[in-house]
């Protein structure tokens, strides 16, 4: 099948299965569509097994492993998802929750990658620095699924703040944290140049992709916000976000800085300088509805592809009881990189007792996981990894994703004072 074909085959089956969802299962949207997706998976693997001669799921596992689904969400659909989650949070609440945001984003990555390593590598007997890039590939929350979930739930504006906030940093920060391990773990399929020594490689790595890609945003989101000041078009403004967002990515890779931070700051830039000087009450509107179009229909398309992502997994026994005992693991690994950054700072701030509940169990894993999973060169225990990576993501979305939003309007009542 050529793109053209896998694209609409794609729009096709999201449309449908979030009608179905809609008509029957009445969950939330991009839930629904994973919840549909993997039944529809495991309906053709039982069909298979019933009658082997029709070899369904072989055609379909085929079209799957056909479609690049790291390549697809990591040099396509994610700056574009993030830069749409990041216009809707604003830079001035922003500023009030920096530094729990800049904490969990950073030293909550640190602690989460090192807990999860530790303990996979305990459990697996995987090489600790392997196990380590396991942790980093699977610590970032996502924040798609992340920002679906807060629309659901009426939360006090500090918490969301932080909820969201730390969701697309974390994001971009657990990308270049897995890139340097990789690069440290497979040093022959680093994608940069080698250094004299491999840990001032990894530094000099993480400022590059790190302190390069925020910059490159910044200065990106502030020229097209110059431009956008002396144009009252909403379809000309709307088209300058859209380049911005898939221009300023694509030009991220090329340069080697972090992609993902660029788009989270080149859209924190246009959310909030952006809306407020450069542009009229109509362009707002317009260029509002229409990067909230784009994350519905590729939050679709992108939760139907993790469903269907079940034909790339072994399901083996042994493999199967390895990922359910990951997903305590990585739960405890967040509860501990929500709550020591909360500690750190208890003595200067007010807290309230539910924030480390809430943002414990509503720290979503999603796509970019997967992706960063299947990114990785082949080897022993790439089965392993994925198929790990893949519990603790279906597990995080459909179980802890159905019930943060009554978590968080049960115990995120009081005031949230900080």
């Amino acid at each position: 099948m050529n793109f053209l074909q896998i694209t609409s085959l794609l729009i096709v089956l999201a449309g449908g299965f979030g009608a179905i969802n809609y008509l029957f299962l009445k969950l939330p949207s991009a839930i629904g569509i994973l919840v549909v997706s993997l039944v529809a998976s495991f309906g053709l693997l039982a069909l298979d097994l019933i009658w082997p001669g029709l070899a369904i799921a072989d055609t379909v596992r085929g079209i799957v492993l056909g479609i690049d689904f790291s390549e697809a969400l990591l040099e396509g659909m994610l700056g574009l998802l993030l830069f749409a989650g990041a216009l809707h949070v604003k830079l001035r609440d922003l500023r009030r929750e920096w530094i729990v945001v800049f904490l969990m984003a950073t030293l909550g990555i640190a602690l989460s990658t090192m807990i999860v390593g530790l303990a996979f590598s305990w459990l697996t007997g995987m090489p600790l620095l392997l196990a380590l890039v396991f942790g980093a590939l699977i610590s970032p929350t996502d924040p798609v699924a992340v920002l679906g979930v807060l629309r659901e739930a009426d939360l006090p504006k500090s918490l969301e703040t932080k909820i969201a906030g730390e969701s697309l940093f974390n994001d971009g920060v657990g990308y270049v944290v897995f890139l340097v391990l990789v690069g440290l773990a497979f040093p022959g399929d680093a994608h940069h140049g080698e250094a004299d020594s491999p840990l001032v490689g990894a530094a000099t790595l993480f400022v590059q992709e790190a302190v390069g890609g925020a910059v490159l945003g910044l200065v990106l989101g502030w020229l097209t916000f110059r431009v956008m000041r002396r144009i009252d078009d909403y379809s000309l403004e709307v088209l300058l976000t859209l380049g911005l967002a898939f221009g300023g990515y694509e030009l991220a890779v090329w340069l080697h800085v972090s992609a993902p931070i660029m788009a989270v700051c080149a859209g924190l830039l246009i959310g909030d300088v952006g809306t407020a000087q450069g542009m009229t009450e109509e362009t707002r509107r317009y260029v509002d509805a229409f990067w909230k179009l784009i994350d519905e229909i590729l939050n679709a398309v992108l939760f139907l592809l993790i469903g269907f992502e079940v034909f790339a997994i072994a399901f083996e026994g042994d493999l199967l009881l390895t990922g359910l005992a990951t997903i305590v693991i990585a739960l405890v690994a967040r509860f501990a990189a929500v709550a020591i950054p909360i500690i750190m700072l208890r003595p200067f701030r007010t807290f309230n007792d539910g924030v480390t509940r809430i943002m414990t169990w509503g720290g979503l894993k999603g796509g970019i996981s997967v992706a960063l999973a299947l990114s990785l060169p082949e080897g022993e225990f790439k089965p392993l990894i994925l198929t790990c990576t893949y519990i603790v993501v279906v597990f995080s979305i459909i179980v802890q994703g159905l019930t943060v939003g009554r978590l968080a309007n049960r115990v995120g009542r009081a005031p949230d004072l900080m």
